[in-house]
């Protein structure tokens, strides 16, 4: 796999939508491979030598996710121990290619930043955490990958609801999705491919959609108009458009839960439109699994930072000592 890599300094070079701003406020550096494009990542720390591992943050997917959803967590993280995250491909300042975008693609995006980032810190295993659908990835990654990292952290996961739930107690191919080959043909109908997609990431679409997210009115602002750059820039329908299609879900998520062997801290909200957690009771009773339920909506860290942060600190004190 060849990795190729650009400063901050020489972003200006690679092809991308240089009117938008980077969704963090940080060192950034770019990697490319074969089969994944080009992706960016952002990292950053406290001055002096830190002796924790890094953290890797990996943001959701959805019409409008970027590195943005994570800010929080970078924004504290990054004080006290190095801290990185991406934009997944056909997100954020990433490649958007027009292609079909899957489990396969997104997961080998989490290893190659992950990867790096051991290579940057002595081929340590790393922390992570992710957010809904990313959790799916990261969780892949993790069974595919032991010693990547030390700790899971999940936000939200999907893969949780009683459709999974039923999917888990038959067989069946490990890299099936949900994928409707038929939707994905309409909505990509060169006619309207780009009027519909307008339409659906308006400001008063995006607050819509936040508000079933956060599951209240009041949101958070700054990622709405975070939410309606991203989504107005050249290409920023295509994965989307494999999203709602369904590409991106595995069939079998839970049984990639289940699987996972390192210590995995979970957090969920009880407010919006994102709560089925039904099969959860699969991995609560596993001794490497902590289950937190917060009175939030799907991004606990938006709304309760400090609670968040609180109960991972505490998890990675109980799992690793530190």
């Amino acid at each position: 796999m060849q990795i190729t890599s650009a400063t901050q300094s020489d972003h200006a070079a690679v092809p991308c939508a240089v009117t938008m701003p980077p969704p963090l406020a940080a060192p950034r550096f770019e990697l490319a491979d074969a089969r994944i494009g080009r992706i960016t990542c952002y990292g950053d720390g406290p001055a002096a030598p830190s002796e924790q591992r890094p953290l890797l943050l990996i943001h959701s997917v959805n019409a409008a996710a970027t590195a943005y959803e994570m800010k929080p967590l970078f924004e504290h993280y990054r004080h006290t121990r190095p801290v990185y995250a991406l934009d997944l491909p056909g997100f954020g300042l990433s490649d958007r290619a027009d292609r079909i975008y899957t489990p396969r693609l997104m997961t080998d995006a989490v290893l190659l930043a992950a990867n790096e980032i051991r290579r940057r810190h002595d081929d340590t295993p790393i922390d992570a955490i992710a957010l809904s659908l990313s959790c799916e990835f990261a969780a892949r990654a993790g069974t595919e990958s032991a010693n990547l990292f030390r700790t899971l952290g999940l936000i939200s996961p999907t893969g949780f609801d009683r459709r999974a739930e039923v999917a888990a107690k038959t067989g069946g191919d490990k890299d099936a999705t949900r994928a409707m080959p038929w939707l994905r043909n309409i909505f990509t109908v060169p006619l309207w491919k780009h009027r519909f997609f307008s339409l659906l990431t308006s400001r008063a679409s995006i607050r819509f959609f936040l508000r079933k997210t956060f599951g209240r009115k009041d949101i958070d602002e700054g990622l709405l108009e975070y939410d309606y750059i991203t989504t107005h820039q050249p290409g920023a329908e295509n994965a989307p458009y494999s999203f709602v299609s369904g590409y991106m879900f595995s069939v079998h998520a839970l049984k990639l839960y289940q699987a996972l062997a390192m210590p995995v801290w979970m957090v969920h909200g009880v407010r919006g439109d994102f709560v089925d957690y039904h099969g959860k009771h699969a991995v609560e009773g596993l001794p490497n699994w902590r289950i937190e339920v917060m009175q939030t909506g799907a991004m606990p860290h938006f709304e309760q930072l400090d609670k968040v942060v609180a109960g991972y600190d505490d998890f990675l004190a109980r799992a690793v000592g530190e």
